[in-house]
């Protein structure tokens, strides 16, 4: 694929669904940009605030160091002892932050497609980094899985990319399907065929995990959601028998070809979906998406700054 050098201008980031080829593309290459140096100049003075509703460490501590890299002044939430506790909702939470000078935040929340009426509603002017949405959306950890692919291979056309493990649970599982698709890529599933449905019928097809080992270019494996499947099992959930079946064992990771790599969100439940040697094992690029992270946050955060007309000089 050609270079893409158009920076990227959005009012909000929060669902892959709003963005073309050249617009991921853009996101990249920006943030490579980042990765080796470039640096922006503010107009003035801006805030941020990170409004976590959901537990994170990878997600709220990577956004917190874009912000701080650009050079934005981070404002700190607590949501334990915030005003949701006296029954506030979200959008006045929002809107408090905005009043008092808050310009963009990084939002998680556990409810599906929550910025919906935040973006709808003509009071809200802050903008608005999705910073994952329930079971649905999570274009940063999307974007930064793009950049390590395609850090690795150069190009997304023909690659052989399975999501194997959770897929019923996996806001990451439905925003790289998406993504993928578009950028040229095969995708395929795995895991327990159980959590294979429909929806992920029309993006590729299941394969078992030993054949998918030897024939994949990216083996990305999705962590077991203990904290949401436990109803849905029964509390019959065996961590030793879903490694076995599903998981990425030595004896697999040896068939894997030589050129291939492994990827997970995070956080690993190691022994689970990766054998504990194989976390950080010469394929893994485990570390290298969190590291990756940072500066596809900081690319996102840049094109709100764009739109907002709140960048003096970018070199």
């Amino acid at each position: 694929m050609m270079q893409i050098t158009k920076p990227v201008s959005f009012e909000n980031v929060v669902s892959m669904e709003d963005l073309s080829t050249e617009d991921v593309l853009s996101f990249i290459h920006e943030a490579q940009d980042f990765k080796t140096g470039k640096q922006i100049e503010l107009k003035r003075p801006v805030y941020a605030a990170n409004l976590f509703f959901e537990s994170s460490t990878r997600t709220h501590t990577s956004f917190e160091m874009a912000e701080r890299k650009l050079g934005l002044q981070v404002v700190n939430f607590d949501p334990s002892n915030s005003s949701l506790s006296k029954g506030e909702s979200m959008s006045d939470t929002v809107k408090t932050f905005q009043a008092i000078g808050v310009d963009l935040v990084a939002i998680r929340d556990k409810k599906n497609e929550y910025y919906k009426d935040l973006i709808a509603d003509p009071n809200v002017h802050v903008g608005i980094a999705n910073g994952g949405d329930g079971s649905g959306q999570h274009p940063s950890q999307s974007l930064l899985d793009m950049m390590t692919i395609y850090e690795e291979f150069g190009h997304f056309e023909g690659l052989k990319v399975a999501i194997v493990g959770d897929l019923t649970h996996s806001r990451v599982a439905r925003s790289n399907m998406e993504v993928l698709t578009m950028l040229g890529a095969h995708v395929y599933f795995g895991g327990p065929k159980k959590w294979y449905t429909e929806e992920f019928a029309k993006y590729g097809e299941w394969m078992p995990i030993d054949d998918l080992v030897e024939e994949m270019d990216v083996m990305m494996f999705l962590r077991v959601q203990h904290e949401r499947i436990a109803d849905d099992e029964n509390g019959s959930f065996s961590a030793e028998k879903y490694h076995a079946q599903y998981g990425l064992t030595a004896e697999r990771e040896s068939r894997m070809p030589q050129r291939s790599i492994i990827m997970h969100p995070a956080p690993v439940n190691r022994g689970v979906e990766i054998a504990d040697e194989l976390v950080e094992c010469d394929k893994s690029r485990i570390f290298e998406q969190m590291h990756n992270g940072v500066f596809v946050r900081m690319a996102i955060m840049t094109s709100m700054l764009r739109n907002r007309d709140l960048i003096k000089e970018e070199y």
